[in-house]
């Protein structure tokens, strides 16, 4: 075991404070981690403040983790001392079921281990990146390829895959129109992500305060959704429209976006339950989906794909004193895009 600094909201809706956690001592198949970068996902405040149900505290959030390879156990081929890494959502999985076996291990049937806030296979809790290392098994860490410097590297484990997956799976690249709902931490990397795909993207954001930012990470046209204008005017043009915001939408207005057989894909979890009118989907043959995370396999894909296309997030770098203000600042729309913690500072 080794006793390691971390901050931790000890009870729900609690100011995160500084601690010490206990880590495992390295496995046959673990590699230990030294985290350098740790970004903050909107989902770690959702958790930390039980928006989505009960939670386990005290919790140590943070799953979009970038570091070092500082050891490795004996049986450990994928990684050595030294190596760039990261890792994001998942720690593990039953590895045994369909969804596993296809890559799929964020769908995992047999019940997938989050990288904090769950309970490992060995009955004990698990801590995220708001910590100075990890210890991970390797089939759950991922390579970071060196065209990326490691801190705009962390938020693509979380928000960099959380929108690259459903833009691959819905086959967005040239000749497809696809919006991007939200032009936050997730909504620029979507920005980014869809325009190397090749295709012509649209922001559909609140207001046009972040217009220019849209416009320079690759955005074609960019569209305030407080105008009723934006509604008539692009009606029925869009094969794909991917959702990041966390707030409760009319998702028969952005519906009636779609082309026939167009995609609403959900990447953000509200809290509350949203309603319907089904006609909005019979008419057009829509589909409404979800979407979440992406697989090991995908994920180092996304992080491949990153780097051949020389770009990472865009964040504003804190130290660990700042992550309760940073919550609020989250919460109030106000970073652009993505605090990431330097760890140093823990």
């Amino acid at each position: 075991m080794t006793t390691v600094a971390a901050y931790a909201a000890p009870a729900s809706k609690a100011p995160l404070e500084r601690t010490t956690i206990e880590r495992r001592a390295v496995r046959e198949f673990d590699v230990l981690i030294d985290i350098k970068f740790a970004g903050i996902c909107h989902s770690d405040i959702h958790q930390a403040r039980e928006g989505w149900g009960e939670a386990i505290f005290p919790m140590v959030p943070g799953h979009e983790i970038a570091g070092i390879v500082s050891e490795v156990g004996p049986g450990v081929t994928k990684f050595r001392v030294g190596d760039r890494v990261g890792v994001g959502c998942l720690v593990d999985s039953c590895r045994e079921c369909d969804n596993c076996r296809a890559g799929l291990e964020q769908y995992c049937t047999g019940g997938n281990v989050g990288t904090y806030n769950a309970v490992g296979k060995d009955g004990e809790p698990t801590y995220g990146g708001y910590a100075e290392k990890i210890v991970v098994d390797e089939n759950f860490v991922l390579g970071i390829p060196e065209g990326i410097s490691l801190d705009v590297a962390a938020p693509l484990l979380c928000a960099g895959i959380t929108t690259y997956s459903p833009l691959k799976h819905w086959n967005a690249g040239p000749g497809k129109k696809v919006a991007i709902v939200g032009m936050g931490g997730l909504g620029h990397m979507g920005v980014k992500i869809a325009h190397a795909l090749g295709a012509e993207v649209t922001v559909l954001s609140q207001s046009l305060r972040k217009q220019e930012d849209g416009l320079k990470l690759g955005a074609d046209h960019y569209y305030a959704t407080s105008d009723p204008k934006t509604f008539e005017e692009l009606r029925g043009t869009l094969d794909l429209i991917v959702s990041t915001v966390s707030a409760p939408l009319d998702l028969g207005a952005y519906l009636s976006l779609l082309k026939t057989d167009g995609a609403l894909v959900n990447v953000g979890a509200p809290e509350e339950p949203v309603s319907l009118n089904l006609f909005s989907v019979i008419g057009g043959r829509k589909t409404l989906a979800g979407s979440g995370i992406g697989g090991i396999r995908e994920t180092q894909e996304m992080l491949d794909f990153c780097a051949e296309h020389g770009f990472g997030a865009e964040i504003e770098l804190i130290s660990a004193d700042q992550i309760n203000e940073a919550y609020e600042r989250v919460l109030a729309s106000d970073v652009r895009y993505r605090f990431v913690i330097d760890t140093a500072t823990i």
